[in-house]
Parts: structure tokens; sequence; C-alpha cells
């Protein structure tokens, strides 16, 4: 993708968010500068935690020896249809570094949003972090010195993979994330997420796991992975 089809006169990007970025609050750590912070409708996609983030290892929240370690992204789905926050960004080098740095692992789309009643939410395309499989990966981004170091330290050998469960500490922050954020978005959150199965959802899977929603992360990461 071409960053330069994100950019309007206003010298903002528009940034749709799916995950932890449902709440504006945990943008704001990565994006202090963000405006207009709004729910927004994508059309034609669904989320699915199918990859792991290395991040949950850094950070001691993965849990390897239960395949517990995914995070999420979004891939096209026929009739499927997401409610997402919409916000812009500075369009710059800088922020644009910043951005693909801290979403290394993810193709990046220029995708059409929409406002909850289905118009036009902005005159600009937004950015939206796609699934991606491991072998673009490491040809467009991660050579092998860099994959070593971000991936393989950790014994990690896939990031793009079918076999994985959501990050406990994660999935319950995002959850608290798309309930705060409004209604429409915590249905979408819970019944068009699916684990890497592409068949259960995110409700169905807490429905048999809902100590998920009971587990408090680390003391220190209370403020980052609670909604």
């Amino acid at each position: 993708m071409k960053y330069g089809v994100l950019q309007a006169c206003t010298g903002l990007m528009t940034v749709a968010g799916f995950g932890s970025l449902l709440s504006e609050r945990s943008a704001r750590t990565t994006f202090p500068d963000l405006q207009n912070f709004r729910p927004g409708r994508l059309k034609g996609y669904r989320r699915v935690f199918a990859h792991t983030a290395d991040i949950f290892f850094v950070r001691g929240i993965a849990r390897p020896e239960t395949r517990e370690i995914s995070s999420l992204s979004c891939e096209p789905c026929q009739g499927s249809e997401l409610i997402v926050s919409l916000f812009e960004v500075p369009y710059n080098a800088d922020s644009v570094t910043a951005f693909i740095a801290r979403e290394h692992e993810f193709r990046f789309l220029a995708v059409q949003p929409f406002d909850l009643s289905g118009q036009y939410a902005t005159q600009r395309l937004a950015v939206l972090c796609a699934a991606n499989t491991d072998e673009h990966y490491k040809q467009k981004r991660c050579p092998p010195d860099e994959w070593a170091r971000r991936w393989g330290v950790h014994g990690i050998d896939r990031v793009w993979c079918n076999d994985v469960l959501p990050c406990r500490v994660y999935l319950r922050h995002c959850v608290l994330a798309a309930q705060g954020f409004c209604p429409e978005a915590y249905e979408s959150f819970l019944d068009n997420t699916y684990l890497s199965d592409r068949t259960t959802t995110v409700r169905e899977y807490l429905l048999k796991n809902p100590d998920i929603l009971e587990e408090l992360p680390p003391p220190e990461l209370i403020g980052r992975y609670s909604g």
C-alpha cells in the first residue's frame, strides 16, 4: 500500500482500529495527537486471532505452553461487517514510520470506512492492519537478522498460523475496549471476531472460558490492558 493515498489536504490520515484501538485511552498511548475518535463501519472484513505478537512475549503475557499467544488482524470476508474506531493522526514521515514500527507484522490496506448509518465516513481512505503471511512478511519487511531479533529470541518460528488461541490478557483488554466504546462495537466484537479456526466466535469462546474476563493483567500492565 502506498501511504500517499491516505493523505488529505489537511495533512491528516485516518486509522481504522479494531482491537485495542477501540479504546480511545489505549489509542492515545500510541497516537497522542489523534483527533475525532468515533465509531465507523467496515464492510467485507472480519477480525481473526491468527498470529502472535512479539510484545506479548516481551511483556510476559503470552502462554506458549497452551498456545494462548495470538493477537488480532482483519481479513477480507464477503458479507461480513465490522464496527471499528476511526480517528485522524498527522500524516508525515515520522508518523508513518512509527505506525509501521508498531504494527510491523501486518499488511497495510487502504479501505473505505462508513459511519454507523452506512454513509461515507470520510473523504479519504483509512489504513487497516490486515492479515499477512510469513512468506510475504519475511520478503517485504523482516529479513533474517530482524526475524531472529524479533521472533527467534522467543522461540517463534511462525508468526501467522492457524493453531493458536487468543492471548488471554489481550482478549480481555479488547472486549473491555469494545464494551466501553459503544453497544454496536461490543456486539460486533463478540460476533464478528473469530479464533484461528475461522469458525469459533469470541462470544462462543468466552462462554466456554468465562474466567478470561476475570483474569487481571500483571500489576504493572493493568493501566495498559484494561480496556
